[in-house]
């Protein structure tokens, strides 16, 4: 009698344990939150207007985050590389014209005399350092000038 009643226990616990639902993908830490691929102006050949095309990543943690030696790269394999030790602060946002400037805590510069991101359709990249794909955001649209990732 007892070990029946063990047998039915130990059958009756099992089928009351709830499995594990699977983990949900975790976000990217650094994020790639918009590219503005199609800068506003008439002189093409204008810093100013060249700088109006960028990518703005942001650090979605609590803790800064050191990106030196990541790299932003488009599927024509256009490449910024951020220098060693650049961080990106808890919860900040960076900013990376295509241009050249003087780079600031918010935003870097490409130091580029012409355009990287296409007009109609493309894709930002962010990869570490190691190589790993950070996150990635792509457009097809000639409708807006830019795209919130």
């Amino acid at each position: 009698m007892f070990s029946r009643l063990l047998a039915s226990a130990v059958v009756t616990s099992a089928v009351l344990v709830p499995f594990a639902q699977p983990a949900a993908a975790a976000a990217p830490s650094v994020q790639i939150t918009r590219i503005y691929y199609d800068s506003p102006g008439t002189d093409t050949r204008s810093n100013t207007v060249i700088n109006r095309e960028y990518v703005t990543i942001k650090n979605t943690n609590r803790v800064n985050i050191n990106i030196g030696g990541w790299v932003l790269v488009d599927r024509s394999n256009h490449r910024y590389v951020f220098r060693a030790g650049q961080i990106i602060g808890a919860g900040k946002s960076l900013t990376i014209r295509t241009g050249k400037g003087t780079n600031t805590s918010t935003t870097l510069y490409q130091g580029r005399g012409w355009y990287v991101w296409n007009n109609d359709k493309d894709t930002a990249y962010l990869r570490k350092s190691n190589g790993a794909l950070a996150d990635y955001c792509s457009y097809n649209s000639t409708r807006t000038s830019y795209k919130n990732c």
